[in-house]
């Protein structure tokens, strides 16, 4: 099954990829191709590099190799400098002091700075580190964000933004330092927000366990998010979760939550020791000698993170979404607590307003599958009408047509939708042999063109309608592609069009 899905999955992007190197041979004049075109396959859409070169090489083109290094390496730049961070060094204040984290027991707790630095980002501005002799800040870790809060002393208050780990240090990100540095400082964790956290990340476990039970043993966690809002969870497995295993996973976590299943939490004890009686090793995870095992029930694993007291705490959970991030990776995210409320509160209100709009009718069900099926209904109509209406327009262009240099040339703009404009550029063309058609027409105040070119004319006189649109398409500050026989293109000024109208009698003399 893994080796299915992995393989369709690679078909769908080759597919993918065939379509849009077509796109970019055809907007291609002479033997070389852009290499930041090809980039732009390979980064955006994943398109193997040595693919597009090999697939040029059969087509008698060959690829900008070092226009694509050099796409390559401005990337890298870009990304470098958007993520840059000048650190000033360390001020220390306490020599050789070890950091103690109370986090676990405690969320208010006396401290004092033992360092603190200056640290200057694109991304949030100034900022600065603080060490404290002892922390009741969980860093981030584990796919745990990390906890915010405040420091108070006698004369101020310093928010704490952040709280992340670096190497042995736990550092508390602030916007400003304490006017007094040397003071002591109640250091007091947002409890609301751990709370939260708390509540998430006791559920991923119970979740990580449900996804066993109900999918199997080969599940195996790839990942996780576990912020106050949300939790995120991604594991291995080779198909879509059904909504029928979606629901008894959501079943399976909530009935452990209803059986107010108490934490029991091992501290430091020898990792060996910890797996020999059931905790289970994230793989890819390293751990220390010494590890803490957290268990819920049958529910064991080895986490460094903060956790409920009781599965009733979590109160109730609540998938939101499923979906695939890699081949052979899903990934849900869910809601507890209060999240859950706020969620069935909006679905509650969502439906009184759908009432209100439908004139409260006994049955809101009955009432929006008659509104689909009346809907479905004009729908037909109205493609009706706009079949007859792109027939009439039909029938009157084809009357219309110019014969330039042996061509039967067509270039007109019409009144209809873009989608509905292809269409109409595709039948004309269809219906006139040794034919050169281009439309125009706007849609949501936007211009879009269509090109339809014979495939004599492309096979005999070399006229590709992608260069057509690329070309035409700078009068409206647009740009589009497709193949030599047919391409389509739209952009932003809608005054252009007659210009571009004008000029596309220029590629036939």
């Amino acid at each position: 099954n893994v080796i299915r899905e992995e393989e369709a999955s690679f078909l769908r992007t080759l597919d993918q990829g065939l379509q849009l190197v077509e796109n970019v041979i055809s907007a291609t004049e002479g033997k070389i191709v852009s290499g930041q075109k090809a980039f732009e396959l390979y980064d955006t859409f994943g398109f193997p590099k040595d693919l597009t070169a090999l697939i040029l090489r059969e087509r008698g083109l060959e690829l900008d190799e070092k226009g694509f290094e050099n796409a390559m390496f401005e990337q890298k730049t870009r990304s470098r400098a958007a993520s840059e961070t000048s650190t000033d060094d360390w001020t220390i204040l306490v020599e050789g002091n070890t950091e103690t984290f109370v986090g676990y027991d405690l969320l208010v707790n006396e401290v004092k700075i033992t360092r603190y630095r200056r640290i200057d980002s694109k991304k949030d501005g100034q900022l600065y580190q603080i060490v404290l002799d002892s922390t009741p800040f969980y860093p981030e870790g584990g796919g745990q964000v990390g906890d915010k809060g405040i420091l108070t002393s006698a004369n101020e208050t310093i928010e704490v933004l952040d709280t992340k780990k670096e190497n042995n240090l736990i550092l508390h990100f602030t916007k400003n330092l304490p006017e007094n540095v040397n003071a002591s400082f109640i250091a007091q964790v947002d409890k609301n927000l751990r709370s939260d956290s708390a509540s998430n990340h006791s559920a991923t476990h119970l979740l990580h366990q449900a996804l066993r039970v109900i999918l199997g043993t080969h599940v195996e966690q790839k990942g996780s998010l576990v912020s106050p809002n949300y939790l995120r969870f991604d594991f291995s497995h080779f198909a879509k979760v059904t909504e029928q295993e979606l629901h008894q996973v959501e079943m399976f976590v909530n009935e452990r939550i209803q059986e107010q299943l108490p934490l029991i939490e091992r501290r430091d004890i020898p990792f060996a020791q910890a797996v020999e009686e059931g905790a289970m090793a994230l793989f890819g995870e390293k751990y220390g000698d010494n590890v803490r095992a957290i268990k819920f029930g049958e529910s064991m694993e080895l986490c460094g993170g903060i956790h409920v007291k009781n599965t009733a705490d979590i109160w109730q959970f609540k998938i939101v979404s499923e979906g695939a991030v890699a081949a052979g990776i899903r990934r849900i995210e869910a809601i507890t607590n209060k999240g859950v409320k706020e969620f069935y509160d909006a679905q509650e209100n969502a439906l009184k307003e759908i009432k209100e709009t439908l004139k409260n009718p006994q049955d809101v069900l009955k009432s929006v599958t008659s509104l689909q099926d009346e809907n479905a209904k004009l729908k037909k109509q109205v493609e009706q009408l706009l079949k007859e209406k792109i027939d009439g327009l039909k029938n009157n262009l084809v009357a219309e047509f110019q014969v330039v240099n042996g061509v039967n040339f067509l270039s007109k703009q019409v009144d209809l939708s873009m989608s509905a404009t292809k269409d109409l550029a595709q039948a004309i063309g269809a219906s006139k042999p040794n034919s050169f058609v281009f439309l125009a027409s706007i849609e949501d105040n936007l211009p879009n063109i269509h090109c339809s070119i014979s495939k004599d004319l492309v096979t005999d006189r070399g006229l590709n309608a992608g260069n057509v649109i690329r070309e035409l398409g700078k009068y409206i500050e647009g740009n589009g592609g497709g193949q030599p026989f047919f391409a389509s293109g739209k952009g932003k000024d809608v005054l252009g069009i007659p210009e571009a109208l004008e000029n596309a009698v220029n590629f036939l003399k």
